[in-house]
């Protein structure tokens, strides 16, 4: 499965967001997030019975998610959630502040 999200945040302010991204899907969830380094991160576990596996990196305005499909059943709930949580989360309308973290 891969989703390339745009965003017009500075790099940083996109890794802080998505820290805290992790951070909810963490304690929401149980997904464990990982930062191999400033631009990579890795997601592994569950939503609801689909397998979140994959790597995001983000760079030059474009977050990019390449994991393994869930299946023809769930493929398209898979995208939608990960891209609604990208739009949110990298959305420079919405304070970082408040992102929700649980």
């Amino acid at each position: 499965m891969e989703i390339d999200f745009p965003y017009s945040l500075s790099d940083e302010e996109a890794r802080a967001r998505l820290e805290v991204l992790g951070q909810y899907l963490a304690n929401r969830h149980g997904i464990k997030v990982t930062w191999a380094d400033p631009t990579k991160a890795r997601f592994m576990g569950k939503y609801l019975v689909v397998k979140i596996d994959g790597e995001l990196s983000l760079g030059s305005g474009m977050a990019k998610f390449r994991g393994e499909d869930p299946g023809f059943l769930w493929r398209n709930r898979a995208k939608d959630y990960i891209q609604g949580k990208l739009a949110k989360y990298l959305d420079p309308k919405n304070d970082a502040a408040t992102l929700p973290t649980s």
